[in-house]
């Protein structure tokens, strides 16, 4: 019996076959994952230390596969969800995540990224375009269905692609420097920006999110994992792609000139004019045009992922028995996460921010990634999960040594934070 029921399991995971055009799920976590400041940083590593850190952009996109795939194959195999884990765990996590997802939304909200839209408009100060930005989110999400949402981001990551790449292109890399890049070598002074590369390229909680916009695209079972890997796989190639072209840029256009990009709106503002300068006005707006839409397609992808994050955890906190994510989009809670993302954060804009809010926000962010690759590898090695999905050595080698990672990148931040 038992091993009929295995045999029922591993023939079950290969049912479906892929399909590229079934992709969808994987472009929302690679439009999302790589923010305007996630290139802006990626933009100043290649200024200060040319190709040197490649391998940790590289890196980043290896342990982010491994993590946005672990979500989702749980999800998959169990027909839950990762917060139906945490919570198999013990009421601690659910606690956790809570306070964390509350605290991270305030301060993301606020910070939405609209340098891009600033630059580019600068008839309008940043805080005004970061509201506008926000209530962009804010409507798109409510009066739009994953379907509609995936289709806006699918053509969003198109121009992402187009643009990055073919700038990457025109500043003509010089290759064996590209390919020195991949020694794992570590300069003096580049620590904040290895780490930073390897825990925020590709996103961080939004990882996790993953698993939800699986479900929501309809993929219930464990026959929709091989499909699963090759779209998250997709994910990150496409993830990887943005982050080298951003490092070439920086390398080959800033670093050979000896030219430090400062972090922010002045170091965007300054990179345009340096291209204006040496390619003429339309490569410079073309530059900003995909760096807006990067910025906005990494906001419609939070509002959307997190609320269904939320809206899960409400529901699981009062003890809702249903665990099937697709039955959470535009739920009052959905909803409430929506707004709780756009209005309350516009007060911090006029504002300096509360100190001891920074810093509790700080501590359960930094914290969150090692949570997450800690609590994937029990759960994905317990038996509430078939035997087929389960992690193999190499998925404990790379969520393992993750832990680790995301251990150190914590003690690093939060260093910062008290010093």
């Amino acid at each position: 019996m038992g091993k009929q029921t295995m045999n029922n399991q591993a023939s079950a995971m290969q049912q479906v076959r892929p399909n590229w055009r079934q992709i969808g799920p994987g472009i929302v976590v690679a439009a999302t994952g790589v923010g305007a400041g996630d290139l802006v940083a990626t933009l100043i590593a290649g200024s200060r230390f040319g190709y040197t850190l490649l391998w940790a952009a590289i890196l980043g996109c290896i342990v982010k596969i491994a993590l946005s795939e672990g979500s989702a194959r749980y999800h998959l195999a169990t027909g839950s969800t990762i917060l139906a884990g945490w919570k198999s765990l013990g009421r601690w996590t659910g606690w956790y995540f809570g306070i964390y997802v509350i605290l991270w939304g305030f301060l993301y909200g606020a910070t939405a990224i609209a340098l891009p839209l600033a630059a580019l408009f600068p008839v309008l100060p940043f805080p005004i375009w970061a509201i506008l930005t926000g209530l962009t989110g804010f409507t798109f999400v409510l009066f739009n269905r994953y379907e509609t949402f995936e289709t806006v981001m699918k053509i969003m990551v198109g121009v992402m692609f187009v643009v990055m790449v073919g700038l990457a292109i025109l500043v003509t890399p010089d290759l064996p420097d590209l390919l020195s890049g991949l020694t794992f070598s570590l300069p003096d002074g580049a620590l904040f920006y290895t780490l930073g590369l390897i825990g925020g390229v590709g996103g961080t909680v939004t990882t996790a999110a993953y698993g939800y916009w699986v479900q929501v695209k309809g993929w219930k079972g464990a026959s929709w994992i091989p499909l699963m890997r090759i779209d998250n796989a997709a994910a990150y190639i496409v993830t990887g792609i943005f982050v080298v072209a951003m490092l070439i840029v920086g390398a080959e256009l800033l670093y050979s000139a000896g030219i430090a990009l400062q972090s922010g709106e002045d170091g965007l503002l300054d990179l345009s004019r340096i291209l204006e300068e040496r390619f003429g006005l339309v490569v410079a707006t073309v530059f900003l045009i995909g760096f807006a839409a990067t910025a906005l397609s990494s906001v419609f992808g939070v509002w959307h992922g997190m609320s269904l994050f939320f809206a899960d955890w409400y529901y699981h906190a009062k003890g809702d028995s249903d665990d099937m994510s697709s039955t959470r989009e535009q739920t009052p809670a959905f909803r409430a996460y929506l707004l709780w993302l756009t209005f309350p954060p516009m007060a911090l804009l006029f504002a300096d921010r509360p100190f001891l809010l920074v810093v509790a926000y700080g501590a359960f962010g930094a914290l969150f990634m090692p949570f997450l690759a800690i609590t994937l590898i029990l759960l994905l090695n317990s038996r509430t999960v078939p035997e087929p999905a389960r992690n193999g050595w190499m998925a404990n080698l790379v969520l393992g040594g993750s832990s680790i990672l995301f251990i150190l990148l914590a003690g690093q931040q939060l260093w910062q934070l008290l010093h």
